[in-house]
């Protein structure tokens, strides 16, 4: 029984929601990138390398069998290092796209983390803490000061 109780809190607290989410988006954003590379990069590549298409570059290992029909007793054995190059180039520009997101949420995290900074809004918990903080440092040097004063 507590796995299902764990697996509700788990549920409503968000968790499972986020991650569909995460998914959903993460499996759109596959989608333009698929075609922003396919669509957009790869035919000017093409046109500056004389119109090579990369995903049918090969490299065939042993060419096709045929029978005297004309119907393939023997598939194309090939290393297809084309469709690697765009997978290659798939994959980097999802790193930087994802690297480029993620920095521009960091610095907009910090700066709301700032709470000398005003054009941003500080979370309530960070501003208590700062709050805090300066009173602590407020009480030191008067205690300080006492102490000081005792001293002498």
């Amino acid at each position: 029984m507590g796995f299902f109780k764990e697996f509700k809190e788990f549920a409503v607290k968000g968790n499972m929601m986020d991650m569909a989410i995460g998914i959903i988006i993460g499996a759109s954003f596959n989608k333009v990138i698929d075609v922003l590379v396919k669509k957009v990069l790869m035919p000017p590549l093409s046109l500056l390398s004389d119109g090579i298409n990369l995903q049918n570059k090969r490299l065939i290992l042993r060419d096709s069998k045929l029978d005297q029909a004309g119907s393939v007793i023997a598939e194309e054995v090939a290393i297809q290092y084309g469709a690697f190059a765009e997978a290659s180039i798939d994959f980097f520009i999802v790193g930087i796209t994802i690297f480029i997101v993620v920095k521009g949420m960091n610095r907009l995290r910090d700066r709301s983390q700032d709470p000398k900074d005003k054009t941003v809004k500080t979370p309530k918990d960070i501003q208590l803490l700062t709050d805090l903080n300066a009173l602590m440092q407020e009480q030191n040097a008067l205690l300080r000061k006492q102490k000081e004063k005792f001293k002498d």
